[in-house]
């Protein structure tokens, strides 16, 4: 009996230290190396809360954060509970996310992803972070198709913050899909689009992916004269005026 108290009594100062951003290095290495070691839910979980903590050594702090990632990587799916659990209550997701690409198989990150946009919808926010940070994850996770990726990122064409909206169209450009063409030139086209880098990065997604305007095509050609100058029509697709 005592053994058990004195074992948690061990962990439960090698979780407080493993959080504690004013710990030096070394002690912190050495309680998560105790963490990772006994591999409890509750331990792994700590150590991916270790990822939302920033040390006032900086390259300390990111070479801390790696290890968290590689160790959790590394635990296979025995680390998938700690990861989901964490990404319910994280700020930023890139971390996470890192983790899960490594050990789940893609219908378990689609269903986490699916997850995580249900609870960040289209719309006002306080804080985009969250969202930012899954729509990156689907412009380039290897474990989701292209197929898969781009219906999930369309609806944030539309969101209330110009970064979201920007990032979807960014992500829309490195996984296009011929069924992407109208909601970007819809996007485009927003009367209450306002901003000038926006049309410009959809003017290019729809240029560079090759996409057809057709029903549209006349709506696009009438920004030639304002933000679109530097494109031109060509079967139904638009194109820069050097080609």
């Amino acid at each position: 009996m005592f053994g058990l108290f004195s074992k948690e009594r061990r962990l439960a100062g090698a979780r407080k230290k493993t959080l504690n951003k004013l710990a030096q290095s070394p002690e912190r290495w050495a309680a998560m190396d105790k963490l990772r070691e006994e591999g409890s839910l509750e331990s792994l979980l700590t150590l991916c809360r270790r990822l939302s903590i920033t040390s006032s050594k900086l390259v300390e702090d990111q070479q801390e954060k790696e290890w968290v990632v590689d160790s959790l990587v590394a635990k296979g799916e025995l680390a998938l509970p700690a990861v989901r659990a964490y990404l319910d209550e994280a700020e930023g997701l890139a971390y996470p996310l890192r983790i899960l690409e490594g050990i789940a198989r893609g219908p378990e990150v689609l269903e986490i992803v699916d997850k995580i946009l249900a609870g960040e919808p289209p719309g006002y926010t306080r804080d985009p972070g969250r969202k930012l940070d899954v729509i990156n994850f689907l412009a380039e996770s290897e474990r989701i198709s292209d197929a898969e990726a781009t219906p999930r990122v369309l609806p944030y064409l539309a969101d209330f913050d110009e970064n979201v909206r920007y990032a979807a169209v960014t992500a829309v450009g490195l996984r296009p899909t011929p069924d992407a063409a109208g909601p970007l030139v819809t996007a485009l086209l927003r009367p209450e689009e306002e901003s000038r880098r926006l049309k410009l990065r959809i003017g290019e997604v729809l240029a560079e992916a090759n996409l057809d305007l057709a029903g549209r095509k006349d709506e696009v050609a009438a920004l030639f004269d304002d933000v679109l100058g530097d494109y031109r029509l060509h079967r139904d697709r638009l194109v820069r005026k050097n080609k």
